[in-house]
């Protein structure tokens, strides 16, 4: 029994367990990561578009994205430990986020960025077109379906411009990253344990006691950490932890289109554009990634995260489409590549880094679709608030102000608690 004794087991070895449990294992702690696929970061962390930048529509968003995007310039030195397979590479090719009606011009967003002292440039249409003159900045809005009238359609005028974020680009392979943070939370004492799907979460006079595994092994611990992306819920569900909830987490089917770029080189920035209702970025052999904003008539499918379609839909030539608004020269394949995944989104698109109402089981839950970036600097967080917390502190009376090292900002944790309202800040998409 001694060897299935920890002093905290993570449900998940995506990029933010992956990272939790390094920095866990900084601070003394036996830490151990179950994960039911057969290696850390191949859930829906695999098939993120893992793009890193500042821009959010809150400020306590943006401070920590902020804070992150140093992380990743500095990956190897965060890590400090070498990877047999290499280091996963930071692009920093920039972004562009166009000014539209629906984001109110960037301005509420820039007021952040000037807050935080986040670098930006702003560029009207022709500075654009300068930069990238493949780029198309009329006005197509508002977001419709291909078959509506109209779509495609634009009355002539140009949107206002864009800002440019030097502070962003991507991750050039998700997987290798959550392998990275692996490699660096075993050398500082963690352990993984891959096929291994938790059937029961053990309790004892109404605290956390561990983990009960469908082959029946058990695993004693005190603390015990959702990470579960899409499958949060159904842990939570399982270890009773959602009775004081007033923030929920649901699974929602995804998809990401592979298209080639068009003639003449490669796509060379990351793109945000709600006025096709599309985001983008460059992916390797001269090509684009692009999925959707969520616009209003883009249907949202929630789903069994155990039991749903993961075949193009409709909806996959639709983002190309909207794509070619921006990008005339882009071509439309016969057959379209890309992924179909989940992300686990909670009602107001922001994250649950809590404890919860059982003693000893906290979350990091919620956090698909716009916390790849965030994931070591969600990792540093949730360690201090599982530490203080276990420590005897109140976080749900009090709670916990975490030190941003980079950036030098203290954040409220409470921004992120599982009891919140609805943040009417928030975008209410993948944007966060």
């Amino acid at each position: 029994m001694g060897d299935n004794r920890y002093d905290a087991v993570i449900i998940g070895a995506g990029i933010i367990g992956a990272a939790l449990a390094l920095e866990l294992s900084r601070k003394g702690w036996k830490t151990l990561n179950v994960d039911k696929l057969p290696a850390a970061g191949y859930g829906s962390t695999s098939n993120s578009c893992a793009i890193i930048r500042t821009h959010y529509s809150t400020f306590d968003g943006a401070a920590l994205a902020y804070e992150g995007y140093f992380y990743w310039k500095d990956w190897a030195g965060y890590l400090g430990v070498e990877d047999e397979r290499g280091f996963a590479l930071f692009q920093d090719c920039g972004c562009l986020i166009m000014k539209t009606e629906k984001n109110g011009n960037l301005r509420g967003m820039l007021a952040n960025m000037d807050a935080l002292r986040i670098p930006y440039e702003e560029w009207d249409p022709a500075r654009i077109k300068q930069a990238y003159p493949f780029y198309d900045t009329h006005q197509y809005g508002p977001v419709r379906l291909p078959d509506d009238p109209g779509f495609g359609e634009s009355d002539g005028s140009e949107l206002t411009g864009g800002v440019f974020f030097p502070t962003a680009g991507y991750i050039s392979d998700p997987q290798l990253a959550t392998h990275n943070l692996q490699r660096a939370a075993e050398a500082a004492g963690a352990a993984f344990r891959f096929n291994a799907t938790v059937a029961a979460i053990r309790k004892d006079g109404g605290r956390v006691a561990g983990v009960t595994l469908a082959d029946g092994d058990e695993i004693d611990a005190p603390v015990v950490v959702n990470v579960a992306g899409p499958h949060s819920a159904i842990v939570n569900a399982m270890a009773g932890a959602d009775t004081d909830m007033t923030i929920t987490t649901r699974a929602l089917r995804q998809e990401v289109v592979h298209v080639p770029a068009p003639p003449g080189g490669a796509f060379p920035f990351v793109a945000s554009d709600s006025d096709i209702g599309v985001y983008a970025r460059p992916e390797i052999g001269d090509h684009i990634l692009a999925g959707s904003e969520d616009p209003e008539c883009d249907e949202r499918e929630w789903v069994d995260p155990d039991d749903y379609n993961q075949s193009f839909s409709k909806q996959a030539e639709t983002q190309v489409m909207r794509l070619a608004q921006r990008i005339p020269a882009l071509g439309i394949p016969n057959s379209l590549k890309g992924v179909v995944d989940l992300y686990d989104v909670t009602d107001d698109w922001i994250p649950i880094y809590d404890r919860s109402a059982v003693p000893g089981f906290y979350m990091a839950i919620g956090t698909s679709g716009n916390q790849f970036k965030n994931a070591p600097v969600a990792g540093a967080l949730m360690a201090e608030l599982i530490a203080r917390c276990e420590a005897g502190h109140d976080h749900d009376a009090d709670p916990v102000r975490f030190h941003l090292e980079h950036t030098g900002l203290d954040i409220d944790l409470g921004f992120y608690s599982r009891r919140r309202e609805v943040n009417q800040e928030s975008s209410f998409s993948v944007l966060g």
